[in-house]
């Protein structure tokens, strides 16, 4: 039976293995803690080795009932790991443990060395041998169409040139070697004995021997995991024998060449390298031939924990092969053990998918640990995927559960990256996406330099590992937008997302560009939740410009209002800032977001439209509330040009969004005719009393009230100059004629009727004032120039004889249509013709202008007397038919 601490040992080592690492520090303090019993294996091993020379020989006999069974009770080691594993036998390292029992013996004394002897092998132990054997061709067969391990192999067995001395000298150490190989094969021990052989490792013995006989400082330990990639056991024994009679270091991994080299042949040499790394696995390979009788259950298992996967897997094939034997013997009737071991299959291949996942999960983290198992595990997942149909396998497929598993390496990898959490840094989403970025592209990288390599090209791993980053990616951006509440990080990770996801910083990078070239460069991205986040987006751009909006109206009441101050002059128009802040937030919000993409362009540019449509309204409610009572005229022409420009610039967004723009443009218009309106009625509120006394006894004699009505309108258009185009006409027009309407309707309040001729004097009185005010609303740039005509018209009614009042109602007609007869008689009551003959010939001369001027009436929208009120006239006599009096006539 195996000794216990030996067994301890092997466990030791085996779960060194498996964590990926076997420093030389670690190997020191195994060494250390192992050291009392190893001595004691030695010198059994030495006593039975058959290569002892002339020491005391002690016969250690196995017991009689252990040398069978029991003997491979404990963990079974792996046949088919090369001689360099640490897994494969305690005794794997001897020579180095000698290393360190000489070092203790130099300080404590010397002590004599059993000579080696012929070990009592029990004869059980040939099976094992040959499955050692059969795992050395495992390892050469799955690697066979390799490039890659190809140099590998060469990395540990540099082919330099060498001078024919050197070569004999190989030649000579050659044959020593198979001698010593055919005296092992006679003793009956196998290559991988974990207990009885002592030259597993005897290259240390002999060559801490010779180091300290040259006082040359022992050489650091080999590297365990690079025993997996030797061809066989022979071979790698072999390498190692030639070495315990070469005295010459050992040339391992990363130490210096022991021939002089040029530089030329180090810089091809790297660039075959460089060259071989990209290359796959062969697609095609040879399965070895499995074991007849496959190991125990418990032995497999084992096999499987300490990821010799290789053997592991034979003996799982084998005795699969005897569940479908067993099965074909049994038919329906199954008995007992057939289920059992149908059960035992399930499990190992349970443990086995596991631990394959468990690999591939971790390949890319680790791997310098893991990158030697995969060729293994993609040989075992083709296997397995061959073998898909027949009974005794795993459920589900093989090929898939490999992609599950890297994408969950690719989620593990995703989780890693550092997130703060919002309160401890503001930019807490740019900072986690710029690492993701980066992260995502190493990883790549590496795939396509590292991993690709271990893999035969059905497997498509560059193109896996990119699409399973496309998808976690896009499940990890979803789970960040849940935590995003501010307007800048979510156009960082909407910029993310579109634009920087698939820049040159990641996906687009030109180190991945040869094989992107058939894969897609975007996030897959689960239903419309992209258009959710652009409206998210959106939604919190309208909350931030409806709370810039507000502050507006603070800052205007806190620089204006509140002080009640001027506002200040802008190429001479009175003007605010109001404007140019409302466009510098909107065009800045568009513009950053027509980096992201066009379509979001066009939807900020109509959230922003929609949220200033509803700021017309907002802002004249504060004005009113807040707004002074001195400078209320100056403050109304301020935001009359304020909302003009405003309504200028965003006119710009007319193609992207006519409907938006339209809207926002009624609004503003809304606003604006009801800002100058409310100039209009301050200015008829302050003429009115003035216009109310026109065409009366005082104003005949007095000039004052006319000339308050002029200066009024003087001042109002002094405001109006500075009013931007085309409101200032526009205003203007509205003033000239509310000014003609009241002055002209005076005339129709029958107030005053000239009597002695002094419809004369009134005549001229009226010219005069009249063309001060053509003059003025000229100067004012008003459009209304058909009201000039009204003023000479009606003078000329007035001033003129009574005879020929017929002939001056042409023009009068002509120029208002709307003119009509009882406007006529009220121009005669205040002319003095109150009555009579003439009175009702005038009349009846405009009743027929009237008639010829039909349905032609003019220009409807030219308004005037049809606006005007007529006072009725109480006197009776007036408006007695002409008939009546036609028996006065003289000719009746």
């Amino acid at each position: 039976m195996m000794d216990k601490s030996t067994e301890n040992s092997d466990e030791d080592r085996a779960s060194l293995r498996s964590n990926g690492k076997t420093s030389t520090n670690s190997a020191v303090k195994e060494t250390k803690g192992m050291l009392k019993t190893l001595r004691k294996s030695f010198r059994q091993a030495t006593e039975k080795s058959p290569l002892s020379s002339g020491g005391k020989a002690t016969k250690v006999t196995p017991k009689a009932d252990t040398t069978g069974n029991e003997l491979w009770s404990e963990a079974p080691p792996s046949p088919s790991l090369s001689a360099g594993s640490p897994v494969t036998s305690p005794l794997k390292n001897i020579g180095d443990l000698s290393q360190k029992k000489e070092e203790d013996n130099a300080n404590i004394g010397p002590q004599k060395t059993k000579g080696l002897t012929r070990s009592k092998t029990d004869p059980n132990m040939s099976r094992f041998s040959e499955s050692l054997k059969r795992g050395s061709s495992i390892r050469r067969s799955l690697r066979f169409g390799s490039k890659k391990d190809k140099e590998k192999t060469c990395r540990q067995e540099p082919l330099f040139p060498v001078s024919e001395d050197s070569v004999e000298e190989k030649k000579d150490q050659k044959v020593q070697e198979d001698a010593v190989w055919e005296e092992l094969e006679e003793s009956g021990l196998s290559t991988g004995s974990p207990v009885t052989s002592p030259l597993k490792n005897i290259k240390g013995f002999f060559q801490k021997k010779e180091e300290d006989d040259a006082n040359i400082a022992p050489q650091k330990r080999k590297d365990p995991n690079m025993g997996r990639s030797g061809d066989s056991f022979k071979r790698g024994s072999s390498n190692r024998l030639s070495q315990i009679f070469n005295n010459k270091k050992d040339k391992t991994c990363g130490q210096e060449p022991l021939f002089p080299v040029s530089e030329g042949s180090v810089e091809k040499d790297e660039k075959v390298l460089e060259d071989v790394a990209w290359e796959e696995l062969e697609e095609s390979y040879t399965l070895p031939e499995m074991p007849h009788t496959p190991l125990s259950v418990m032995q497999i298992n084992k096999l499987i924990e300490m990821e010799v996967l290789e053997e592991a897997h034979l003996n799982l094939l084998s005795l699969r092969q005897e569940f479908q034997q067993e099965r074909e013997r049994c038919g329906e009737d199954s008995p007992m053990e057939l289920a059992k071991k149908e059960k035992d299959l399930s499990l190992l291949y349970g443990e086995l998918r596991n631990k394959v996942n468990t690999i591939v999960r971790e390949s890319n983290s680790l791997p310098a640990r893991n990158k030697e198992l995969l060729v293994p595990v993609a040989r075992i997942i083709q296997e397995e995927e061959r073998r898909a149909e027949e009974p005794g396998g795993l459920a589900g497929s093989w090929m898939e559960a490999w992609r599950e598993a890297v994408g969950e390496g690719v989620q593990a990898k995703v989780k890693s990256i550092h997130l703060d959490q919002r309160e401890q840094n503001t930019s807490w989403l740019a900072v986690h996406l710029g690492l993701l970025g980066k992260a995502i592209l190493e990883d790549l990288e590496n795939v396509k330099r590292e991993l690709r390599g271990s893999y035969p090209p059905s497997f498509k791993v560059f193109s896996t590992y990119v699409k399973s980053y496309h998808r976690v990616v896009g499940q990890h951006v979803k789970q960040l937008e849940k935590q995003v509440t501010e307007l800048k990080d979510l156009y960082a990770l909407l910029d993310w997302i579109i634009n920087r996801y698939k820049s040159e910083r990641i996906m687009g990078s030109p180190s991945l560009q040869s094989d992107m070239k058939d894969e897609r460069d975007d996030l897959q991205l689960e239903g419309d939740f992209l258009k959710q986040l652009k409206g998210k987006y959106c939604c919190k751009v309208k909350e931030e410009l409806r709370s810039s909006l507000d502050r507006v109206i603070e800052l205007e009441n806190k620089e204006l209002w509140k002080d009640s101050r001027t506002p200040k002059k802008e190429e001479d128009f009175l003007n605010s800032e109001i404007h140019m802040d409302i466009w510098t937030k909107v065009k800045g919000t568009v513009l950053i977001s027509g980096h992201i993409d066009a379509q979001l362009e066009q939807k900020v540019i109509s959230s922003c439209l929609e949220e200033l449509k509803q700021f017309p309204k907002r802002f004249e409610q504060e004005y009113k509330r807040l707004r002074p009572q001195s400078l209320w005229t100056e403050y109304h022409i301020t935001y009359i040009n304020s909302f003009t420009a405003l309504q200028q610039h965003m006119d710009g967004y007319q193609e992207a969004c006519p409907g938006e723009v339209e809207g926002f443009r009624k609004e503003v218009k809304w606003l604006i005719v009801r800002l100058t309106q409310d100039l209009e009625d301050q200015f008829k509120e302050e003429v009115k009393p003035y216009l109310r006394r026109m065409m009366t006894r005082k104003w005949l004699t007095n000039d004052e009230d006319f000339k308050q009505l002029q200066r009024r309108t003087e001042l109002l258009f002094q405001h109006c100059a500075l009013m931007r185009p085309p409101h200032v006409q526009e205003f203007a027009s509205r003033l000239h004629y509310h000014v003609v309407k009241e002055y002209i309707g005076q005339l129709m309040k029958n107030n005053y009727s000239c009597k002695n001729q002094k419809h004369e004097k009134a005549a001229r009185k009226i010219r005069e004032q009249w063309d001060k005010l053509r003059v003025l609303f000229e100067d004012m740039q008003s459009t209304q120039d058909w009201l000039h005509y009204v003023g000479d018209d009606l003078c000329n009614i007035i001033s003129t004889n009574k005879t020929e009042i017929k002939i001056h109602l042409q023009p009068l007609v002509d120029h208002y249509p709307d003119f009509s007869k009882k406007h006529l008689e009220a121009i005669l009551y205040f002319r003095g013709l109150r009555s009579g003959r003439e009175h009702q010939l005038i009349l009846q001369r405009l009743t027929e202008l009237k008639k010829k001027l039909g349905g032609n009436a003019g220009d409807k929208s030219r308004v005037l007397f049809g606006d005007m009120q007529v006072t009725v006239n109480t006197d009776c006599l007036s408006n007695l038919a002409f008939s009546c009096f036609s028996f006065l006539h003289p000719n009746n």
